[in-house]
């Protein structure tokens, strides 16, 4: 089973930016197992949520040809708590890409219900691009990309790194239907 640490994507321009947001409900299991009576969201699964907004802004950018994992968080600074009922918007940030992987930051708000944002972390992450040494090691097929990227609605907001051009989905994603 995977986990998806985020709802949906707001903003997604090809290896430069993406905003994508998570609603914390009651109903998730982590909310009463992490510290009973007290439902807060977890850090940790705030940091894997970040890292796949970034990650899959560095997988699209490769076009899914690339293993792209999480490699190192660099810095991490959480500003206050977030509980039920809040909505977390992850604001990522590529600051280099190259053959060996990538540096990005983000920033993480909660947005309250009237549209104002309190920021609640910064991060700095690494992500590192696999070589062919790990070409046995199964991420995603590219139906499951495709499959989340459509869900998350990335190629109807998605623009290029222009930030003009719309996003289209890859070639091998057409035939998968």
């Amino acid at each position: 089973m995977r986990w998806y640490w985020l709802d949906k994507f707001e903003v997604f321009q090809s290896g430069v930016q993406a905003q994508a947001i998570k609603c914390i409900t009651l109903a998730e299991d982590h909310m009463h197992d992490h510290l009973p009576f007290y439902p807060v969201m977890p850090h940790s699964l705030v940091l894997e949520g970040i890292a796949q907004t970034s990650g899959l802004l560095i997988c699209e950018y490769y076009k899914y040809k690339q293993k792209v994992v999480l490699a190192k968080i660099n810095k991490a600074v959480f500003h206050c708590l977030a509980f039920p009922g809040d909505t977390l918007v992850y604001k990522a940030k590529v600051e280099r890409i190259d053959e060996n992987g990538t540096v990005s930051t983000a920033n993480a708000y909660i947005r309250k219900p009237n549209g104002e944002e309190v920021l609640y972390a910064e991060v700095e992450m690494m992500h590192a691009i696999l070589d062919d040494s790990y070409s046995d090691k199964k991420q995603f097929t590219t139906q499951d990309y495709r499959n989340l990227m459509v869900n998350w609605k990335v190629y109807s907001i998605g623009v290029e790194a222009d930030g003009v051009t719309p996003l289209a989905e890859p070639e091998e994603f057409k035939n998968l239907d």
